[in-house]
């Protein structure tokens, strides 16, 4: 019926569950997540199990955050010792392990099958944070990119929408896709918390890591639906603050 398009969630359980039933998801709909489902607040695991189970139930497609590869990581040593994940969210995420009693190998088996990214029928891609190759993802040297890269976005923002798409000006990366969707930077950090357009491009992070809101847009209609703000669903946890 719909294609849902849902940001980054970081562990925000509460949030997820709040806004599928403010968008009043049904199994008809088939829904996309961007990525980075964990780190943050303190119900990654639970997210994951839900979404293993919501997947029984209807299509989603899941694309791989930088996030979930660190949680990918861990689970596959839980020895490794990874600062900067710690620092960023995993401490929530590994505790959040430590006290739920969920079957590993199926978590193991779900961030397996995390794509890198997805392009739908319409030619519109979805991906977790960008890209830099002009001939496209399926041609990039630096997989890591795909999670990290923030150069796709910070050029679609400041693009003089003037530009059409058969001028010369237009860039070459934005010309492969009908529309990209992406998340990983924060709405937040241009004084916002709902999606954001630059030329063709739709940045759905609106923050649920910090003080913003889980969102989930209809890419068809660009109606889009959000969760109360974070900190209000987990007043005792300060998430990535």
């Amino acid at each position: 019926m719909r294609t849902l398009v849902i940001g980054d969630i970081h562990g925000g359980y509460k949030a997820l569950l709040q806004v599928l039933e403010r968008a009043n998801v049904t199994k008809e709909d088939t829904l996309i997540f961007l990525g980075d489902y964990v780190d943050g607040w303190s119900q990654s695991a639970e997210t994951i199990q839900y979404l293993i189970e919501l997947s029984e139930k209807q299509q989603c497609i899941f694309i791989k955050g930088n996030h979930d590869v660190w949680c990918h990581e861990w689970l596959l040593n839980p020895e490794i010792e990874n600062h900067i994940w710690f620092r960023n969210g995993g401490k929530e995420t590994i505790t959040s392990y430590l006290t739920n009693n969920f079957d590993t190998i199926a978590h193991l088996e779900f961030y397996k099958t995390l794509k890198n990214y997805y392009v739908d029928k319409k030619n519109r891609l979805f991906i977790h944070a960008g890209f830099s190759s002009m001939k496209g993802p399926a041609n990039e040297v630096y997989l890591t990119n795909y999670r990290w890269d923030r150069t796709l976005w910070e050029m679609a923002i400041v693009m003089d929408k003037r530009v059409k798409k058969h001028s010369s000006l237009y860039p070459n990366r934005l010309k492969l896709y009908s529309e990209i969707y992406i998340g990983h930077t924060p709405t937040l950090h241009y004084d916002t918390d709902v999606p954001m357009q630059g030329i063709n491009v739709w940045n759905i992070d609106t923050g649920a890591a910090f003080t913003g809101k889980l969102t989930i847009l209809d890419i068809d209609t660009k109606e889009f639906w959000q969760s109360d703000p974070l900190p209000n669903l987990y007043p005792d946890e300060k998430g990535r603050n």
